[in-house]
């Protein structure tokens, strides 16, 4: 039994001078909450509001009152994917009132799984419901609604009731109108304007010229969603709920992880195999359910590695230990980055664990003062030049500098990256809970105020932090990006840290004996892996990207709602060491549930080894390389590990020592995931 959680800690506030003001586009009864800082629909209430958000099939953008719709094509090269984003339909009312606002819209709701947009001058809502076919929207007060068109109307077919009308445009597209109550619309070559209207209009793009996916639209039009939660009930399942209205059953669309995902024992969901929309995530598959049940194999969260070490492999490795240890007491502590800081603790308390692992107690001593003295200031409000501070404005954790600088921590200030910095002090902090549960005792309101500042998994409402900062319960993985505006939405670059984060909350639970937080971090982490081997790993002969973009490529580097980008933020698409590096570092016993695909990992070091002709690749990038080579070839691994002459902040000789000394040499099962097996 899990035990009670502890008394709220916050750390002292601040109230920063670079963060956007959110009272802009939400409404007023929302500001009392903690807020969404990675949501995908965070472009809509920072900046101007006007930038475009995938919301799966359809990428919206609000303007001047209105929504633009956009079925978007993509566009793809050996370096990037990414969608046109040109708007195919636009909504507004004819009798707006304010066509020129700059508060457009407003947000007047948001769950897990939707985002409800009103335009008060237009008298339409939008009920944003991810995974929908439809647009969907409401109008109120007697409104003619107008939808216009870049493109030439060539055809517009009305059914004798008048709720149905068939849209061709001349770009091939077919667009169907479904509205709750007889309508008419006068038009133009550009434009339908309708008679004064009030109730709900759902707008739906015919995925192909086959005449039975129109049947399909017509048959679910009736019943539509207006939000959607994903609940929590049982150790690695997630329910997805939706709130409903209209009659006869659901159609929601699922992306290729879904399909993997959705629970064979579910006999109230149907999947429509031939019903599909394209997608840069993969084909969309219809599945028709009020509600779906997501279940995965619980992944192995462990201290020590899966399959341990043996006895003649552990003199090596205890004597880099005792050059690692030995050097944390004359090494300063010399950097006031939050990112970089985390990295180094984090380090050091992964000393800890290998000496459990190969029976050299001595040095845990040492790593447990390094961790004390140097996590303790973080905590405590000590540290020298910056620290943790609770804003209330959105409602989480900044830095002392990036309170009043958005580039200082790598915007951590304006929530970017909370889960990358955070988790590895949660990592170290697990750790040192573990070696000392007395001090584990004493700074547990500290350790569950850093990890709720990312894995709150709380309802609202929630006077301290919203619900899973980082996670996209639909998309299954996490964005980076915080409260910055881009064109192309969220984005992610490191799924291995993004896993790091969820990993070590995981162990946390472990260390409090948090049943609770235990099976929920698993299962986000699971999820978060699952989601690195769909979309970031690169398969040779895959179907998901296009075949110019897969035959260049092993990963990709930052994955964004809209494109596929082979460079980093930091390196060029040519470096692909690094391009590696970023979805492995930091080494971990979980990263052996990452890469269980040996023939998979053998492809991607034999595409990254040329890189490394290059004059002045780091020699911290070579040695995440050589960690992945040592799954199929340890004794030539284990030579080039041996030969580095320096290691990434966050590794160390010690910890390549123990990764390639713990693989399995008699030969690892070739499966893509542990999930599948």
């Amino acid at each position: 039994m899990s035990p009670p959680p502890p008394t709220p800690f916050l750390f002292p506030q601040v109230q920063s001078t670079v963060l956007p003001d959110p009272s802009l586009f939400f409404s007023s009864n929302l500001l009392s909450n903690p807020l969404p800082t990675n949501a995908f629909y965070q472009n809509f209430v920072i900046g101007n509001g006007d930038q475009p958000e995938y919301v799966h099939p359809y990428v919206v953008k609000s303007t001047n009152s209105s929504l633009s719709v956009s079925f978007p094509s993509f566009l793809l090269n050996a370096s990037l994917i990414y969608y046109i984003l040109v708007p195919d339909l636009t909504i507004s009312a004819s009798n707006n009132t304010n066509p020129d606002s700059q508060k457009s819209h407003i947000v007047s709701s948001y769950d897990d799984l939707s985002v409800t947009v009103d335009f008060p001058s237009s008298n339409l809502r939008f009920f944003l419901v991810r995974g929908s076919p439809y647009i969907t929207f409401s109008v109120s007060d007697e409104t003619q609604v107008s939808i216009s068109t870049g493109n030439s109307i060539l055809s517009i077919f009305s059914s004798n009731s008048r709720k149905k009308h068939t849209v061709k445009l001349k770009n091939n597209q077919t667009w169907l109108i479904y509205a709750s109550s007889s309508v008419s619309f006068a038009h133009s070559s550009t434009k339908l304007v309708s008679d004064a209207f009030s109730g709900t209009i759902r707008i739906a793009i015919k995925p192909d010229s086959n005449s039975k996916h129109e049947k399909i639209l017509d048959r679910f039009s009736n019943r539509y969603p207006v939000s959607g939660e994903a609940a929590f009930k049982k150790p690695f399942s997630l329910e997805y709920r939706w709130q409903k209205k209209g009659n006869g059953d659901l159609l929601m669309l699922a992306h290729p992880l879904h399909l993997r995902l959705i629970s064979k024992d579910d006999r109230d969901v149907t999947i429509l195999k031939d019903f599909k929309y394209k997608s840069i995530d993969g084909d969309l598959v219809g599945v028709v359910g009020d509600s779906w049940v997501l279940k995965t194999t619980p992944g192995p969260v462990t201290w020590h590695s899966i399959n341990g070490i043996k006895e003649e492999s552990h003199a090596e490795i205890i004597s880099a230990l005792r050059k690692d240890v030995g050097a944390l007491n004359s090494t300063s502590m010399a950097t006031t980055s939050s990112y970089f800081y985390g990295k180094l603790i984090a380090r050091a308390a992964r000393f800890a664990l290998i000496a459990e692992e190969v029976s050299f107690p001595e040095v845990i001593p040492t790593v447990k003062k390094f961790l004390k003295d140097n996590i303790e200031p973080w905590l405590n409000g000590t540290f020298q030049g910056n620290g943790f501070l609770y804003e209330h404005k959105w409602g989480g954790i900044v830095t002392k500098m990036g309170a009043v600088d958005t580039a200082a921590d790598f915007g951590f200030g304006i929530y970017n990256d909370h889960h990358f910095h955070l988790g590895y002090f949660i990592y170290s902090m697990a750790v040192l809970a573990k070696l000392d549960p007395a001090w584990g005792r004493k700074y547990r309101p500290q350790a569950y105020s850093l990890v709720e500042d990312y894995l709150n998994f709380g309802k609202q409402p929630n006077q301290t932090y919203p619900r899973v900062r980082n996670f996209d319960f639909y998309q299954l993985h996490s964005w980076a990006a915080g409260l910055t505006v881009f064109p192309s939405g969220r984005n992610q670059e490191s799924t291995s840290e993004a896993i790091n984060a969820y990993y070590a909350a995981a162990l946390m639970g472990i260390a409090y004996r948090d049943t609770h937080l235990t099976a929920f971090a698993s299962m986000v982490a699971t999820l978060e892996i699952l989601s690195a081997q769909t979309w970031w790993h690169v398969r040779e002969g895959d179907k998901l990207y296009g075949e110019e973009f897969t035959k260049d490529n092993r990963v990709v580097g930052v994955l964004w709602s809209t494109k596929r980008d082979t460079a980093l933020w930091f390196a060029p698409p040519e470096w692909r060491e690094c391009r590696l590096g970023i979805q492995v570092l930091p080494l971990l016993p979980i990263t052996e549930v990452v890469f269980p695909d040996v023939d998979y990992v053998k492809d991607l070091v034999n595409w990254t080894y040329p890189a490394l002709k290059r004059d002045g690749v780091a020699e911290g990038w070579k040695g995440f390389l050589y960690a992945m080579e040592g799954i199929y070839d340890n004794d030539g691994a284990l030579k080039n590990i041996r030969s580095l002459a320096s290691h990434d902040d966050g590794n160390s000789l010690s910890n390549l020592l123990w990764w390639i000394h713990s693989r399995n040499k008699e030969g690892e099962k070739r499966k893509r995931c542990w999930f599948d097996h």
